[in-house]
């Protein structure tokens, strides 16, 4: 009871703490709510019977520390020391490449599939998705367009290319918000009514995702197959699957169609190329997880039987409502 009250008192000032960095009206009041936020999600990450998660704790904590220490550094360069110098495009480009290492965007990703690989399923969903809030709506207040132009490019590229190799479904998932944040940094740019809305529909996605895996203890993508899942949840993973990598009619496709069409109509002809492909590597190696899941069946284990009878409710609402938002959104479409 006194580990679940600590928790979720870490959990309020999380949140609370991310309310304090996009609601205040100076730079030093974000800096303190982003480390208020790190301060609280350590210890809703780390676990003492668990040494591999005070080793991802202490290396979130590192990697963060080194990114805050950064943005204060440029905070007091910008308001107090070079005021007479031109400097902006350099403090800029530094002020967001701390940022956008705080979001494990890449090039500066190396921490970040590492520690997802060492948490559990529902922190790897704080820290996909309420964790990105802060640093996407500070990096709106004071961007470089140039710099961010490429490190979308290089996010789009990193993340379609990195998960291809990969066995684990948590670093699947890592290097898939990689890409995501990719298309999030440029929709931020464009709107940030566009970014909420792109994020609500990608935090919805992975949570059903993360949630599939966890009523059914997966982690890996051998699990996949050798689990003789029903065919409603397979037809789940499909849905979801194809929705995370943004294939149409499915309900991932609908921001990143606002997107395409904004840089149609701006003539970024390059960039509409490089999303375009870079979402194709991504389905590509969805469809063929999907496919070897659909064509393998291996007897049921014991064990797997009485976990699918336990969370079959839970595992079947999850169905109804991929099922469904794949049918609102063809009629949105329509």
């Amino acid at each position: 009871m006194n580990n679940n009250s600590n928790k979720m008192f870490f959990l309020f000032i999380l949140f609370f703490s991310t309310l304090i960095s996009i609601s205040s009206n100076s730079w030093f009041g974000c800096w303190i709510g982003l480390e208020i936020n790190l301060l609280s999600f350590i210890p809703l990450i780390s676990n003492s019977k668990n040494l591999l998660s005070v080793e991802t704790s202490l290396k979130y904590f590192l990697t963060q520390s080194l990114a805050s220490i950064n943005f204060l550094f440029m905070i007091l360069i910008k308001f107090s020391l070079l005021k007479n110098f031109n400097m902006n495009n350099i403090i800029s480009i530094m002020m967001n490449s701390s940022l956008l290492m705080k979001m494990g965007s890449a090039p500066f990703h190396f921490w970040f599939p590492n520690i997802v690989e060492g948490l559990s399923w529902m922190n790897n969903f704080m820290l996909m998705t309420w964790q990105k809030i802060s640093p996407m709506i500070l990096l709106s207040y004071y961007f470089n367009k140039n710099f961010l132009i490429f490190m979308i490019i290089m996010n789009l590229i990193i993340g379609s290319l990195g998960g291809l190799n990969q066995t684990s479904l948590r670093k699947l998932l890592a290097f898939s918000s990689i890409n995501n944040l990719g298309w999030m940094i440029f929709s931020i740019m464009i709107s940030e009514n566009l970014w909420l809305f792109y994020f609500l529909i990608y935090s919805m996605m992975i949570f059903m995702m993360i949630s599939l895996f966890f009523l059914m203890n997966m982690y890996f993508m051998n699990q996949l197959f050798i689990n003789n899942m029903n065919f409603f949840i397979k037809l789940n993973l499909l849905i979801n699957f194809l929705s995370l990598g943004g294939l149409p009619p499915f309900m991932g496709f609908m921001p990143k169609w606002i997107i395409i069409n904004f840089l149609l109509i701006n003539k970024f002809y390059f960039l509409t190329f490089i999303f375009m492909m870079t979402s194709l590597i991504i389905i590509y190696y969805y469809i063929r997880i999907i496919y070897s899941s659909f064509m393998f069946n291996y007897f049921k284990m014991k064990w797997v039987n009485l976990l699918m009878k336990n969370n079959m409710s839970l595992i079947n609402l999850s169905s109804f409502i991929s099922i469904s938002s794949m049918i609102l959104s063809t009629f949105i479409f329509m």
